[in-house]
Order: C-alpha cells, then structure tokens, then sequence
C-alpha cells in the first residue's frame, strides 16, 4: 500500500486531468497541496480513482479545487464522495438573519421579566424573614448560643464608623432646607416659619429616611459583600457542615445591630440636621440660637419623634435584611457578587421608601400630623 500522496498531470483533451494517488491525509498532503498552488484557472478534472485513504484534509484539497476552479472529480468511491458532501456542506456560509422584534413586544417582554423578578424576590425575603424569626426564637430558648460579640462587631461596623458621614450629610440638608425654605418664604414676609420647616421635616421625614438611604448604601451593601465573598469561598456551607447555623451566626448579629441602631442614627442625624438650619437661619435670617430652640420646642410635637423612632428599627431590618438575603444567594463567580451587592443597596432604598409612604399614610389616619 502506498504511503505518498502523489499527483500527476495529464493535458490531453479540452480539459486538464489531475490525478492524486497513495494517501490524500493530513500526514501526506503537504507536497502536494504546495504543487496544487501552481494550478492555473483552467478547466479540470480530478481522477481519485487511485487514492487509498483520504480525510478531512485531503477531502478539503479536493473541495477546493471544484469551489475555485470548477474542478469535476473522477473516480470517488461512496465513502470518498460522503465525505466530499459534508467538507462542501461545512464551507457553505450560513445566512444568518437576525429576528425582528417589535419594540412594543420587547418593552412588554422586559417589564414582564423584570415583574417575574420582583415577585421571586419578595418571596424570597418573606421566607428570609421566617427563617429570621425561627432562628431569633431559637436564640431566646438557648441564650448561651447568642453571639455577643458578633453583635458588638456589627455596632462598630453600622453605627460607629458611619457617624461622620451621616452627621456631615445630615448637617448639609439641614443648611439646604433652611436656606431654600427661607427663599421661598421671604416672597411673604413669613422668614420666621422657616424654623417649622426644618423642625417638623427633619424629626418626621427627612432625619430617618436620609439616614436609612446611607446605611442601605453603606451597611447593606457591606453585608452583601461580606456574605458574598463567603459563599463563594464555601464558608457558608463548612459553617452548615459543623454544625453552626449561618443565620443565628452570620445574619442575625448584623439585622440585630442594624434595628437598634437605626433609631439612634436617625436621632442623631436630626439633631445635627437642626444644627446646620439653625447655623445658616442665625447667618441668613438674624434668628438668634436661644429663640430658633424655643421656636423648634413650640412647633415640633412629639409625635413627629414617636414616627420617626418607630420607623427607624423597620427601616433597619428591612436594609440589613436586603443585604443578607442578597450576600446568601450568590452563585458562581466573584462577578455575582457584585451584582447581587447593587441588587441588595436598590432593593433596601426601594423598599425603605415605599414603607415611609405607607408610614405617612398611617400616621395619618391616626391624627399624627
């Protein structure tokens, strides 16, 4: 059996005859494939009728031959011509078309898709917020297994290092408020009702909801990431393996710190929010410091303190509940754990601001206005 591929010409007739013997393979072909080069655009016919074994290779030498000079091929067994049908099918361009799609389909598609989300997401964090309770009554049966100072972590973590940032924002609304409300109110002659407006806004509204809004995109997403990152490196499920609840270890320490200190924050964030209106009314508006704290005292009911306590621990359990629930679901690659980290701070202010509506709904129906 030969172990060569070899080529021979034959010019006799109209056409020129090529004829291949020995292997046409991958092992074999080189010197013929460099003499095929010298081929001109002329009619041919190929005679394999001498060929002993041929592959892919030697199958796509021949096929170029027909695709770029016409060449008619001679001689081909049934196996030789099966597998000069599947080169040639292989190198015919796929038309690929793009589907159209109606816009109106797509934006329907989209708003449907992001709905199917937002429903498995709420699920989710209802049955997040039963394991949650389970866990918290589990803990109050065996006090030893409480963890103190995962706890006291936390509290640094939340409350301590977030001070500075939450008193330097609280004090810009507070000078932002005062100095737009006393703009407005100077086209009446009634500057002097600039103290209600910073009082009654910041216990009510502004104090808790700005704070809530920066431990969301401060803690929330530091709890997301944390959790994340351990998922990923399968500390998570070591903890599950020796015995160790991830929520009563990992999870309950952070929502815990988070609903006590939101309503701490939150006051402190009012106070420094009344500082800042009151440094730019004693600047802007000659509104001395001792009557702008008799003024606040006269205007500002206690409710407006009672709604803005009460809101600031639901408001803390719904961040640092966002946070754990998105850090536990990562799946896959460090990449996830970004997008569940952003999921976890958009899904803790969305939901911090639908609860202040209903809050203020609420409060009210019940005469706190």
């Amino acid at each position: 059996m030969s172990e060569t591929a070899d080529i021979s010409h034959d010019a006799g007739g109209r056409r020129r005859v090529l004829r291949f013997a020995g292997n046409l393979t991958l092992l074999r072909v080189r010197k013929v494939s460099e003499e095929l080069k010298q081929v001109q655009d002329e009619a041919l016919d190929v005679d394999i009728s001498d060929v002993e074994r041929m592959d892919t290779v030697g199958a796509w030498l021949i096929h170029k031959l027909q695709r770029d000079h016409g060449a008619r091929v001679i001689g081909a067994s049934a196996e030789q011509q099966l597998l000069l049908d599947q080169v040639a099918k292989a190198d015919t361009p796929m038309q690929v078309r793009a589907e159209h799609e109606q816009p109106m389909l797509r934006l329907v598609a989209e708003v449907g898709e992001a709905t199917k989300t937002a429903m498995s997401t709420m699920l989710g964090l209802i049955g997040f917020f039963g394991s949650l309770c389970m866990s918290a009554w589990h803990l109050i049966r065996h006090p030893r297994r409480f963890r103190f100072n995962a706890v006291v972590t936390s509290f640094d973590m939340v409350g301590v290092r977030a001070l500075a940032i939450i008193g330097l924002m609280s004090f810009l609304v507070g000078v932002v408020i005062a100095q737009q409300g006393a703009v407005q109110l100077r086209q009446f002659g009634a500057e002097v009702y600039t103290i209600n407006l910073i009082g009654r806004l910041t216990f009510r509204e502004l104090g808790i909801l700005m704070t809530a809004i920066m431990v969301a995109g401060r803690s929330g997403s530091a709890f997301a990431a944390q959790l994340g990152s351990m998922k990923l490196a399968e500390e998570v499920d070591a903890m599950r393996t020796i015995g160790v609840s991830p929520m009563e270890a990992l999870v309950l320490p952070r929502v815990l710190s988070t609903v006590l200190l939101m309503p701490l924050l939150g006051f402190y964030a009012s106070i420094v929010a009344l500082i800042g209106g009151g440094l730019l009314c004693w600047i802007s508006l000659d509104i001395p410091p001792i009557t702008y704290v008799q003024r606040i005292r006269e205007v500002v009911p206690m409710t407006d303190l009672w709604s803005g306590l009460i809101k600031a621990p639901v408001f803390g359990m719904i961040i640092a509940m966002a946070g754990c629930y998105q850090g536990l679901q990562v799946r896959g690659d460090a990449e996830e754990v970004g997008m569940r980290t952003t999921a976890a701070v958009v899904q803790g202010i969305f939901l911090v601001i639908v609860l202040d509506a209903f809050f203020a709904v609420f409060f009210t129906e019940i005469g706190w206005v």
